[in-house]
């Protein structure tokens, strides 16, 4: 194809980013060409035009200013796509020929800088995940924030360790090595969501801990290989998409599952941590209840709290002073918050000072956070809680580096960085020289203008300007016979003409070359004053994350001043014992009404399961969820909604709740329960808290309650752990009578003339009966299908009767009494067969009940009746 050299040159750098769709800066835009603008003008619903290719060729074209094209890359690879960055790398003006193009960065899933307004709350992570012989190593990195972590997950649960870090960090990226199994691509995909990419890890450990030494100047070689090799191939990425130094990036700190409370996928989703089961929104999930910060940072903070309790009891105790102290002391930590409302996403800012992305609005926000520093470490003075004082001496004072950026920088600068208007007067000599030069100019013109009026006569002459053929003399056709000899035409237009003089061209000069000159002078002090605040990233780290970290601890102590949350009481025995515990999150949705509050009692003498009974909508659910997630607010270090919990240390919390119906990857809702109780039961250990409901009831009543009492007994006998088991199956009750450890507790209900009503308050105690129905007359069904129902009840409950009196007379060794005891039976069946339950009044049910008892009665005297 015969194409124009800008064709070529743009061919030649796409054949080297073939995944890629290319952002090719021509002026002002990023234009796209080719297949990819047929992709992008769909996907970012802008025209679709063509552009001349030579020799008639029409060239597919779409393109997006430069200024505005973040919000169009977040669209991009919002769907997955990845797009290299072409820039311009000389001015137009410089070059005598082709300008110079190069990819200065490749902006992919798991690298990109900023995105929705919504996600500001979050961290985005690009996730690397090597398999090896005993399980999975993985690092993640967020390039935004400079967050980086590793891990190694090893044995039989390394997989499901997996899915909860992946459920935890929902990266957006996920890097292979290229000799990943289609069935790890697949599993990913399926399970996990985010863009897949092949990429191949260093050649070993060795040049692995080269890599990461290269970057943090620090001795990685006793860290766990595989997340070294994990980190290492995260490392390499993303310098080979941003070309350039990671300056921001931490280093990566080795994630331990001993130092944190394992919560899988179904826990993370069925205790609705950080989004809701309805929704999948923050609003109704714990997060939602718990998230009064006023920073990005903090909110940050905060999730990852939420998402990964502690483990360790003194660090648990740290976190809970600290709440405390602020909790105690409203003035300040009300002071502090208003401080914290003003600062900005600085983890996210340094990001952009790495990549020379910062504009002078970004300078200007990270100088106003770090104004505020000094008032900080002034209110944290007063608190007492060591992590507070901690916070406070960590926190770097840097008035001479917000000086600078107050002094040098325009308040209200513009949004680019090379249009001039960034520098403050009075900040440099030569800048304020030649700003004058600017002003000065305009007087100069306006004065020749007026001097040429003047001798030529013409009064319609003016001076105009345009960027192509620079000053100019503008001349109505009439007037034209008044030109001096000294005007020299430049352009003739189709109703005038312009012409241009020496000393026009003088001053054209004059003002022009300072203009340019004060342009590049700006850019260049900006640069510098840039520069200044990059080689102070780690010290602006450490303050962000002590603000972030203040923000996180005030929002905990303000949700515990408001709803009147009390310090919970953390040891190392198996232990659970909240005295009036509350659900935080449905507490929060009652808008007013009285939340009823319910007692735990687990271990320390007191039995470590619970076999709860009762109907639908008595508030098992909640009973169970609520003790579930006062437990992890507790290893948090967050106040909690009761009078009062004692909690031991608690490894994991487990979930069998619900089911999804995964008729797509072939599982039924039933062999879903199955396998999630049996990775419940492989890897509980004593200090785990398990909720299960209604397991075994996704199959026939026999093998359900077979596979449920089997689970009871296990847990109780091999595993011991602290278990809340809900149930319809009344029979299991017998099982406390049977087996230490084991307590009934049941939903109680007030029944009566008109129904039933839900007290929502679980006592000790047992339920020998359901209340399905009821619950099926609030929800609305029809009184003919309520009436049915009634009735085939009455039908089962008689058969089930018969077949009980049957097994007793066959193993009785009295075969003519139990005879006897048959005898009247068919009678009776068959006038309960033929009541309308709904119809008939209670006192005629109580006279049937007393003739059916006679009837019984004197078959068991002997008399055949």
């Amino acid at each position: 194809m015969n194409i124009t050299p800008m064709f070529k040159q743009y061919q030649a750098i796409k054949e080297r980013y073939p995944d890629c769709l290319l952002f090719f800066r021509l002026g002002d835009f990023y234009e796209l060409f080719f297949e990819d603008a047929k992709i992008a003008a769909k996907e970012m619903e802008i025209t679709l035009t063509a552009r001349e290719g030579g020799r008639g060729v029409k060239v597919p074209m779409c393109g997006v200013p430069f200024h505005a094209a973040d919000h169009y890359l977040t669209k991009l690879v919002a769907r997955g796509y990845k797009v290299a960055i072409c820039e311009q790398m000389q001015e137009a003006s410089a070059s005598k020929g082709l300008v110079q193009r190069e990819v200065v960065r490749v902006v992919t899933p798991g690298t990109m800088l900023s995105g929705p307004m919504e996600n500001m709350n979050r961290n985005s992570y690009l996730m690397a995940v090597l398999a090896c012989h005993s399980g999975w190593s993985v690092a993640a990195a967020d390039i935004s924030t400079g967050d980086f972590l590793m891990a190694e997950f090893t044995g039989p649960a390394s997989q499901t360790h997996l899915a909860a870090e992946i459920a935890r960090l929902q990266p957006k990226e996920y890097l292979l090595a290229p000799e990943a199994t289609p069935a790890e691509v697949d599993w990913l995909k399926q399970n996990c969501g985010g863009v897949v990419t092949r990429w191949k890890p260093p050649e070993g450990v060795s040049a692995a801990v080269a890599v990461l030494q290269r970057q943090f100047g620090e001795d990685f070689s006793s860290g766990p290989g595989g997340a070294i090799l994990a980190a290492a191939m995260v490392l390499s990425y993303m310098e080979s998409t941003q070309k350039t130094f990671l300056a921001h990036l931490h280093p990566p700190r080795l994630s331990r599952l001993q130092n944190y409370m394992v919560l899988d996928a179904a826990t993370q989703r069925n205790l609705e941590i950080v989004q809701s089961l309805k929704d999948y929104k923050v609003e109704g999930s714990l997060l939602g209840v718990l998230d009064r910060t006023v920073s990005a940072m903090g909110a940050r903070t905060l999730r990852q709290w939420v998402q990964q309790p502690l483990q360790t009891i003194s660090e648990i105790n740290r976190r809970l002073d600290a709440v405390g102290d602020l909790t105690d002391n409203l003035v300040a930590r009300s002071s502090l918050q208003q401080l914290l409302n003003k600062t900005y996403d600085v983890e996210r800012l340094l990001a952009r000072i790495t990549f020379n992305q910062a504009t002078a609005r970004d300078l200007l926000a990270i100088a106003r956070t770090l104004s505020v520093v000094p008032r900080i470490k002034a209110l944290i003075g007063e608190l007492n809680a060591p992590l507070l004082v901690e916070l406070g001496s960590s926190m770097h004072n840097m008035e001479d580096l917000c000086l600078t950026i107050e002094k040098g920088i325009n308040p209200d600068p513009p949004a680019g960085v090379r249009e001039g208007g960034i520098i403050k007067d009075g900040f440099d000599v030569e800048v304020d020289r030649l700003r004058q030069i600017q002003q000065l100019g305009r007087e100069w013109i306006a004065e020749l203008e007026t001097k040429e009026r003047e001798t030529t006569g013409i009064k319609s002459l003016k001076i105009g300007y345009n960027r192509v053929f620079g000053y100019y003399f503008e001349i109505t056709r009439a007037n034209l016979g008044m030109v001096p000899a000294h005007f020299n035409r430049k352009q003739t237009l189709s109703n005038c003409e312009r012409f241009t003089t020496p000393e026009l061209q003088e001053l054209e000069e004059k003002i022009l070359t300072a203009a340019e000159r004060l342009s590049a002078l700006e850019y260049e002090i900006f640069c510098q004053i840039r520069n200044q605040v990059a080689a102070q990233v780690q010290a602006i780290q450490i303050t962000a994350r002590a603000m972030a970290t203040l923000d996180a601890l005030c929002s905990l102590a303000e949700v515990a001043g408001e709803k009147g949350y009390t310090r919970p009481l953390i040891t190392d025995t198996a232990v659970i014992q909240i005295r009036e515990g509350r659900h935080p999150v449905v507490e929060e949705f009652l808008r007013g009404a009285a939340f009823v509050p319910n007692d735990t009692a687990l271990g320390n003498g007191k039995p470590h399961m619970m076999i709860i009974t009762g109907p639908n909508m008595a508030g098992k659910s909640t009973y169970m969820r609520q003790v579930a997630l006062i437990t992890l607010m507790a290893h948090i270090g967050s106040f909690v909604p009761a009078r009062e919990a004692t909690i031991g240390l608690v490894d994991r919390i487990f979930t069998r709740i619900g089911a999804s119906d995964y008729l797509a990857g072939g599982h039924s809702t039933f062999m879903v329960e199955m396998v999630e109780t049996a990775a419940i039961l492989h890897q509980a250990t004593k200090r785990s808290l398990v909720l299960m409901d209604e397991v075994g009831r996704g199959t026939g009543t026999f093998d359900g309650l077979s596979i449920a009492r089997a689970v009871v007994e296990y847990m109780t006998t091999h595993i011991g752990c602290h278990t809340l088991f809900s149930t319809h199956y009344h029979e299991m009750t017998d099982m406390a009578d049977e087996i230490q450890g084991i307590q009934n507790m049941v939903a109680l209900v007030k029944e009566d003339i008109d129904g039933v009503t839900f007290l929502h308050k679980v006592v000790p105690g047992r339920s020998n009966r359901s209340y399905g129905i009821n619950v099926a007359r609030l929800s609305g069904l029809p009184a003919p299908v309520l009436q049915r129902a009634t009735a085939v009840m009455a039908e089962l409950a008689a058969g089930n009767a018969e077949v009980a009196a049957t097994s007793q007379m066959v193993n009785s060794t009295d075969q003519m009494t139990a005879k006897k005891e048959n005898f009247r039976w068919p009678e009776i069946m068959a006038e309960l067969r033929e009541i309308n339950i709904l119809e008939t009044t209670p006192i005629e049910a109580l006279r049937l009940l007393d003739r059916w008892q006679k009837m019984v009665s004197d078959v068991r005297e002997g008399e055949p009746g």
